[in-house]
């Protein structure tokens, strides 16, 4: 297997260091000035040469605090699952529905929207309040309070007695859950080498998966409870998760770049040396390290000294906070809400309840093997490449399911065998999606923005995702429901039209980030490379410096 960090040089372009950056070099007149760029520069060098397998020994125990971390992803993802179906639970609708003339029980439409989309309004605020939060008071005392919120929310899911105590529930769980989304993928984006650096961003999509394969089961499990707790106690299993989770944060070292921004370069020393182990066979100095990093904030300095909202959208980081939210925006612009639909149409072709159930669960089995098949994907071929080809495999997919639709009595689920192959082909579609597009996008949108932005920014992005999530929820159901726009497979259709203008969007826009430092990305975009000459153009942050100490030395 090839390093991770390895950049492809092939066809080689050479781009020239933007003015910022060669002023920045030629103020270096000090001499721990430049002890410190020639630090700099050594830590970059043994980041490139750094294989997979020295990464993990180096890096084991910034590995399991970042995999601490992404837990919480899980609780939001078991959510989700969680409130989408309890909408199709006995007990649940004869405790918050509507009695209906036939004696069964039925939430109005009204309320399972307001529900349902209560979560993303609650994620909407708490990533605002995380890109402020965060900033001040650091990683590790944010999501501490995030997860103390966590479990006071549930109190108030546990014991609502009625539907608009339910939705209070749902939107102060939202809050917490939204700082989660930006803080996981921020954090393991920070505390290790650019070797890991992908893998560790994408597992917050596995842990995303398992939390909807938790969720499923637990669902699975209490089906045929007829009481009170059938929804009550997938409520309670809430509280397993943030008290143990809590403590191990309360444990875990704060990220050394969160605290080189904020001054405490003597904290961030500390931090990185619980960071990092001391194995003699890899060769790692703390001091190159805080070096590299001193050194790349000093020169995002140069090209913007805010660290404000406002300082996403000027100059080069407008592009960046573009590449940014389309990259997570193309997630609910592919199509992917139709995954949740693949039981609708098993239960189309006479699949008993349970069975849908099983596969659903099933449907994120797939999900979980294609995360990790993703992990393999993106060192052979990188981020860029693997986005693309699954953005344009996803494109024939969705098509299929559009041309299955027009066979005789598919859309009004009177062919079976349409309806079979309907919910098999949103399975394979799981798969793909789940080893290119969903997982992968974890990894671009930690390594797009500036360092100092990178809250802000992906913070901005999950919440256009957000609302495009708000947006779905609303239109698939009526392109589904019979007696509304009455589209069923034919919205495959819809959903491949936009997927293919984002496979577009993503060949000419999207640059492929593999094995850069943060530093070379700041150099590359400044020097405004075209995204697809990003893999092949080679640039050296450190030639004025290397002519300077050139000159020293002679």
């Amino acid at each position: 297997m090839a390093p991770e960090n390895q950049v492809e040089y092939a066809s080689a372009v050479h781009a020239e260091l933007p003015a910022f950056a060669i002023e920045h070099y030629n103020r270096l007149d000090k001499p721990e000035d430049i002890q410190r760029a020639a630090d700099a520069q050594a830590a970059t060098a043994k980041e490139h040469n750094m294989t997979l397998w020295q990464g993990l020994k180096l890096y084991p125990k910034a590995i399991g605090w970042s995999l601490l971390f992404s837990t919480v992803i899980i609780m939001e993802g078991y959510d989700v699952v969680l409130m989408g179906s309890f909408y199709a639970y006995p007990t649940f609708r004869k405790k918050y529905g509507n009695l209906q003339p036939d004696g069964s029980y039925e939430l109005p439409g009204a309320w399972q929207a307001g529900i349902s989309n209560a979560m993303n309004v609650g994620q909407i605020i708490g990533l605002f309040m995380n890109g402020f939060i965060s900033e001040r008071l650091g990683y590790r005392k944010t999501m501490l309070g995030a997860l103390f919120a966590t479990t006071l929310s549930i109190f108030v899911l546990f014991f609502a007695p009625s539907k608009p105590v339910l939705l209070v529930g749902e939107l102060c769980i939202g809050v917490p859950l939204g700082i989660f989304q930006t803080l996981a993928v921020t954090y393991a984006a920070e505390v290790c080498p650019v070797v890991l650096r992908a893998y560790l961003t994408t597992y917050v999509n596995l842990c995303w998966v398992i939390g909807q394969i938790l969720g499923s089961a637990v669902l699975r499990g209490m089906l045929d409870r007829t009481d009170e707790w059938g929804y009550r106690v997938p409520f309670a299993l809430q509280w397993i998760w943030p008290v143990p989770i809590a403590v191990g944060v309360f444990l875990a070292p704060e990220s050394p770049w969160w605290l080189v921004r904020t001054g405490q370069v003597a904290e961030a020393k500390r931090a990185l040396g619980r960071l990092a182990s001391k194995d003699s066979s890899v060769e790692f100095n703390v001091d190159e390290t805080i070096a590299m990093i001193s050194h790349t904030n000093e020169l995002e300095k140069e090209i913007s000294a805010g660290m404000h909202y406002t300082d996403c959208f000027t100059g080069i980081d407008l592009r960046r906070t573009e590449i940014t939210c389309l990259t997570w925006a193309v997630q609910n612009l592919c199509g992917a809400g139709l995954m949740a639909y693949s039981t609708y149409f098993y239960k189309a072709a006479g699949l008993p309840e349970h069975q849908s159930f099983n596969m659903s669960l099933a449907q994120y089995g797939l999900g979980f093997f294609g995360t990790l098949l993703s992990w393999v994907l993106m060192t052979h071929f990188g981020r860029r490449r693997l986005y693309i080809v699954g953005l344009f495999s996803l494109f024939v997919l969705l098509m299929v399911v559009g041309f299955i639709s027009l066979a005789p009595g598919a859309a009004r689920g009177n062919n079976v065998a349409a309806s079979w192959a309907t919910g098999s082909v949103l399975l394979v579609y799981t798969f793909v999606y789940d080893a290119t597009v969903g997982p992968v996008c974890y990894s671009l949108v930690s390594e797009m923005p500036s360092t100092r932005l990178r809250n802000k920014t992906i913070v901005l992005a999950r919440n256009l995702y957000n609302i495009l999530s708000i947006v779905n929820g609303v239109i698939i159901p009526y392109m589904l429901n019979p007696t509304e726009w009455d589209w069923a497979g034919k919205a495959g259709f819809f959903w491949a039209g936009l997927c293919f203008c984002s496979a577009c969007w993503a060949f000419f826009r999207l640059p492929e980030p593999k094995g850069r430092t943060f530093g070379e990305l700041d150099i590359l975009f400044e020097a405004k490379v075209p995204a697809r000459k990003f893999r092949h153009t080679k640039i050296n942050p450190f030639s004025v410096q290397d002519e300077k100490m050139a000159e020293k030395e002679e």
